[in-house]
């Protein structure tokens, strides 16, 4: 068996969590190794946020030409997709290089191990290394678990044996297809959906909700379905795929309402999950039969192991990842640190409109058995000066805002006001007396404010 090697902390995975986690206790003078079998980053920055947000923000800029005749005068516009995969390729992800991240790491002292890494001890790590065999590793004061997440893949039959995508594909294409059929209506999915429309694709949603953006107000859902129409979008809702062939060319997905879709390209996006048993954590006192690693509000998952982002499952975001990471490494040093709250997280789905949302959606908040008031009101004089779709929900209880969603243009930067005051818990009233600048987009909340207050 190969010699342990010694260090201080060891963190498998080197997403933005863990590559922060790691940097930060290299820079404490911490003799600290990363174990990352993919690229050293995660998947924000080579196929998640960063990227997917250039292809929004070009899918943006085609729509708003167009909304030029009956406002500004005349446009029209030719979409070309190289320029977006030129940039996706050149300017995000070097071509879907790391060296520059793992320098980031070994500049500031840190040790980078590229493979796959099987918790094998309390404090041991046993790496599948990329041309280096196995090496054993041995972490004297913890282990950092941030391995993230994987796309799920549902058990459609036939699906497997064909060339679909998953948010990788979608984000590495050359070039647009001329149909996509699209599975799942979350966040990536919905994403995704709009942006290869608005490049000429014709696309299709399959939904099995009721509504796409399930996990938000429902109308979010019914305002963003609204969009999809008019991006001559199909949404098909409530219906699930239950067969799915590829002929060469073509997909055909089979639909349990006996109907069909075809597309020349198919994108899985139906959520995503961590392989607990594939980490080996049982081997550090954490139940592998469970779908997230439980912490604390250190984020202690056991006996010096600390675990952070995807595998905690209290949300699938990089700032989610970043605000742990942030407890990690000062409960690690021994520094002062406020407990993790989870009462006031935002989101945001970067379609057109905008979709922000923080805290607890009204049903939550009724399914906790909270006194629930809700108050809605649209963009009120800035809506109208845009011509543009959105609303303002409010959710209070016992006179507190618990939860907002701030739909249409900017909706997630417009979110910002809405995340301190469910992050302070300030009263209704209190955010009642506030002077809201005219004309602005955050004005709207004044009205829906005033309802509560009333």
């Amino acid at each position: 068996m190969a010699d342990r090697e010694e260090f201080d902390v060891v963190v498998m995975g080197g997403g933005p969590g863990g590559e922060d986690v790691a940097g930060r206790l290299a820079e404490a003078g911490l003799r600290v190794a990363v174990v990352e079998g993919k690229l050293f980053g995660g998947e924000c920055p080579y196929w998640g946020c960063i990227p997917s947000k250039m292809m929004v923000r070009a899918a943006e800029l085609i729509t708003e030409a167009r909304r030029v005749p009956g406002m500004a005068g005349d446009a029209t516009v030719s979409p070309d997709w190289s320029p977006v995969a030129k940039r996706v390729r050149a300017e995000a992800t070097a071509d879907w290089n790391d060296q520059a991240a793992v320098d980031r790491l070994l500049g500031k002292g840190g040790h980078f191990i590229r493979g796959w890494g099987h918790v094998t001890g309390p404090d041991e790590i046993t790496v599948r290394a990329t041309g280096d065999g196995v090496r054993v590793l041995r972490a004297r004061r913890g282990i950092v678990l941030a391995t993230g997440s994987q796309p799920t893949i549902p058990p459609i039959e036939g699906l497997a044996g064909t060339p679909y995508w998953t948010n990788r594909g979608a984000i590495e294409t050359e070039r647009v297809p001329e149909s996509l059929v699209v599975l799942g209506g979350g966040a990536i999915g919905s994403e995704l959906a709009q942006v290869f429309a608005r490049f000429g694709a014709a696309v299709t949603v399959v939904e099995s909700s009721p509504r796409i953006l399930a996990a938000e107000e429902p109308e979010a859902g019914e305002l963003l379905a609204e969009a999809f129409r008019a991006d001559g979008i199909d949404l098909r809702t409530g219906v699930r795929a239950v067969r799915a062939g590829h002929d060469g060319e073509r997909f055909t997905v089979h639909l349990n309402d006996g109907t069909s879709v075809e597309g020349e390209r198919m994108l899985v996006a139906t959520g995503r999950h961590s392989d607990l048993p594939a980490l080996g954590v049982g081997a550090a006192g954490i139940d592998e039969s469970a779908r997230t690693i439980a912490t604390d509000a250190r984020m202690r998952a056991a006996d010096r192991v600390w675990a952070l982002g995807d595998v905690t499952g209290r949300g699938a975001f990089t700032h989610m990842s970043m605000y742990q990471a942030d407890i990690v490494v000062k409960d690690i040093l021994g520094e002062p640190v406020h407990d993790a709250e989870y009462h006031a997280v935002p989101r945001v789905t970067f379609t057109d409109p905008e979709i922000g949302a923080v805290g607890l959606t009204e049903a939550q908040a009724r399914r906790q058995g909270l006194d629930v008031r809700t108050a809605v009101s649209d963009l009120g004089s800035r809506g109208w000066i845009h011509r543009a779709r959105g609303f303002f929900k409010l959710v209070a209880a016992d006179g507190v805002l618990v939860g907002a969603t701030s739909a249409g243009p900017y909706g997630g930067e417009l979110l910002g006001m809405l995340t301190v005051a469910v992050h302070s818990r300030l009263p209704v009233a209190r955010l009642n007396e506030m002077i809201f600048a005219f004309p602005t987009f955050h004005r709207g909340i004044y009205p829906a404010l005033a309802k509560l207050t009333s």
